[in-house]
């Protein structure tokens, strides 16, 4: 119970200031006239004064409220390496037994997890947060058990009472860690790109000069360097493909390191090609040739060779041979010299005239099993004596004419194997079906050249009679495709409602150049945070469970499911940021989600350099729990709170009041009497004079 003397006027106080004036001025005047009993006259206006501000004693029944000490348990990935979670343990046992003893103490405990994707660790954030729910007029202390790597200072909040560290970790700790120190987001297929990477030690790290550096590309074998500690290391590379690719970088594990999270590092690089360099040779001028010219010279990314062979030399004029083109047709240069330079090469109603000798289409024989491409759109030259096909490169292309030559109307028609190629997938849904229709949406063609298609070649799209109409093959490192029909310009033109031409052959030219997205047979991931969508496609009707292995090796088993032809997916939340591995014993693809080596695991050697001012400026202390057992004390406000082997809290006497009351000191009749009396008294005293 408290007691608190309180004012509460009767009056304005404008009207309480005004009659304090009047009767100090008839004081005043009293004390000039020399009247006796100017000495009760004022006291009776100081009664008057006290009746009419009212004086009151306020009582206040208190209860004492505890004492709040906040302990925030970092419970971060780095917090769980080496001998940390024990350490944790016992920490969280000694500081609840020590405040346990506290009288009129509570303990607050706030757990840390790792933050959303790769933010670190929020400890600032959580304490500010745990913060704003208790009444700060009750925190005596906050203790912190950490390794001091937090990521999020900035946001510290303002603190009532003394802060306090207890740190994880040895004092003779060490770690070995690899940083990417620079690399590009893309790089052109055929140039290199340098990256820059560093190896360094922290800690108490042994001394050594080099390690062993391995670079693995999509999961391939790796390649193993020797690579300096310390020193930024200029690393030249040349990407082996279009599309991502994922460059993982990795250094053995040391003995006695805290961990190895930190010893990978990924880099994902898009190669994307500089130009796609393409040859068409047109044997004739005929309507497709522009459409095939005007989808090639519409792509940005293709560079565009074309000739025209205008005059056979059959005709026997006397031009010369350089000169049946448009411009001199560079055979030799084309053929021999630079054709390797081309990523595709593509024959349009060519025939044998004599214009090409044997020994260059067997070069670009050769070139094709070394991993070029070639594609053939036939007319009905194809199946005649002057056919390509009766040329060396007749021993790899994917269709043998049987010399029939189809003129009759047709609509192209996509088989089930093309259903689920991604050169056809879909086609049809491009060209909607006409109300009432069967099939396509699209226009006919009239011209099919009937080819005998060699058991390993694929048929993805048919003609007349189910016959083979478009043809893909493989042979070598490279590839071969025929088109057994030169009407796909009726597409163009808009025939009957035309047809995707232009989606058809730009697939079919760069499934030939290799593109990623057009592989028949692929598995990729599509990340999303930690949620991956694994995508299959294949040529099979069914796939194989995929196996996931995950970035401490442990391995998941899933099962695809089909949502289109030839194209099985599935969902799947991965449980931590990291490299994983998928393969299902045909494919295999690698995946990063978030840094190989997180955030958390940057700077792992336990320190409390960041959160030293911090500490220091509430009187605080930071202690290593490897150091024993620490014991708390109560000190003032404003002492030191730290020593050795303890640390201090501030009681802060907080209360809250249970009940008020209020009553007056005198009633207002009680200071009227005394007034009364008072100038009776005057009145007296005066009268005797």
């Amino acid at each position: 119970m408290t007691g608190t003397l309180i004012l509460d006027p009767l009056i304005p106080m404008v009207v309480f200031y005004v009659v304090a004036g009047l009767v100090t001025a008839a004081i005043g005047l009293a004390i000039w006239r020399r009247l006796p009993g100017w000495c009760l006259r004022g006291l009776a206006g100081l009664a008057l004064l006290a009746a009419l501000i009212n004086p009151a004693i306020q009582q206040e029944d208190r209860e004492p409220l505890s004492d709040i000490v906040m302990l925030v348990v970092d419970e971060s990935a780095s917090q769980r390496i080496g001998d940390r979670p024990a350490q944790n343990a016992a920490a969280l046992a000694n500081i609840e037994a020590q405040v346990a003893r506290q009288p009129n103490t509570e303990l607050r405990t706030i757990t840390l997890a790792d933050g959303e994707g790769d933010t670190g660790t929020a400890l600032m954030t959580t304490l500010a947060e745990a913060m704003a729910e208790e009444p700060q007029g009750r925190i005596a202390g906050v203790i912190l058990i950490t390794d001091g790597r937090l990521h999020d200072l900035d946001r510290a909040p303002r603190l009532p009472a003394p802060l306090h560290t207890l740190l994880t970790g040895q004092p003779d700790d060490w770690d070995r860690r690899l940083i990417v120190a620079n690399a590009p987001a893309f790089a052109i297929l055929g140039e290199q790109v340098t990256l820059t990477l560093r190896i360094e030690d922290q800690g108490a790290a042994p001394e050594e000069d080099t390690v062993p550096l391995s670079i693995s590309i999509d999961g391939e074998p790796p390649v193993t360097v020797p690579a300096p500690i310390g020193e930024d290391i200029e690393l030249p590379l040349e990407l082996p493909r279009s599309g991502r690719n994922v460059l993982q970088f990795t250094i053995p594990d040391a003995p006695g390191e805290l961990t190895n999270r930190n010893n990978a590092a990924v880099v994902q690089i898009n190669g994307v090609r500089e130009r796609l360099r393409v040859l068409l040779v047109s044997g004739e001028p005929h309507p497709g040739e522009r459409t095939w010219r005007n989808l090639l010279k519409s792509d940005s990314s293709v560079d565009l060779v074309h000739f025209t062979i205008l005059r056979p030399p059959e005709k026997q004029d006397g031009v010369p041979v350089n000169e049946l083109s448009l411009i001199a047709f560079p055979t030799r240069e084309l053929f021999l010299e630079k054709i390797n330079d081309f990523d595709l090469i593509i024959f349009d109603r060519y025939r044998r005239r004599g214009i090409l000798p044997s020994a260059y289409i067997e070069n670009i024989r050769e070139y094709v099993e070394l991993g070029g491409a070639v594609l053939v759109s036939s007319g009905p030259e194809y199946g005649s004596a002057e056919s390509i096909y009766r040329s060396p490169l007749g021993q790899i292309l994917p269709g043998a004419p049987t010399a029939r030559v189809f003129e009759v109307p047709f609509k192209p028609q996509i088989t089930d194997v093309g259903q689920r190629h991604p050169v056809t997938e879909g086609l049809d849904l491009i060209s909607p079906v006409p109300e009432g229709e069967e099939g396509p949406g699209w226009g006919r063609w009239f011209r099919l050249i009937d080819v005998l298609v060699p058991e390993q070649a694929t048929t993805v799209m048919s003609g007349l009679d189910d016959r083979p109409l478009l043809i893909l093959n493989r042979n070598g490192e490279g590839r071969v495709s025929l088109m057994a029909s030169d009407h796909s310009w009726l597409w163009d033109r808009g025939y009957e409602g035309g047809g995707p031409q232009l989606e058809l052959l730009r697939r079919l030219a760069h499934w030939m150049m290799k593109e990623p997205e057009l592989e028949e047979e692929a598995l990729w991931v599509e990340p999303a945070g930690l949620t991956m969508r694994i995508i299959r496609r294949t040529l099979e009707l069914e796939t194989d469970d995929v196996t996931v292995t995950h970035p401490d090796g442990s391995e998941t088993v899933l099962t695809l499911e089909e949502v289109s032809p030839g194209r099985f997916e599935t969902l799947w939340d991965a449980p931590e940021i990291g490299l994983y591995r998928l393969d299902d014993g045909a494919e295999n693809t690698v995946i990063a989600l978030g840094p190989a080596a997180p955030r958390e695991f940057e700077q792992t050697i336990a320190s409390g350099d960041l959160l030293e001012p911090l500490v220091t400026g509430t009187g605080g202390g930071i202690k290593r729990i490897s150091e024993g057992d620490i014991s708390i004390r109560n000190v003032r406000e404003g002492r030191p709170a730290s020593g050795r082997g303890w640390i201090g809290i501030t009681p802060r006497g907080a209360f809250q009041t249970a009940d008020v009351s209020i009553n007056p000191v005198l009633p207002a009749w009680a200071f009227l009497l005394l007034a009364s009396l008072l100038m009776i008294g005057a009145w007296l005293r005066e009268g005797r004079r």
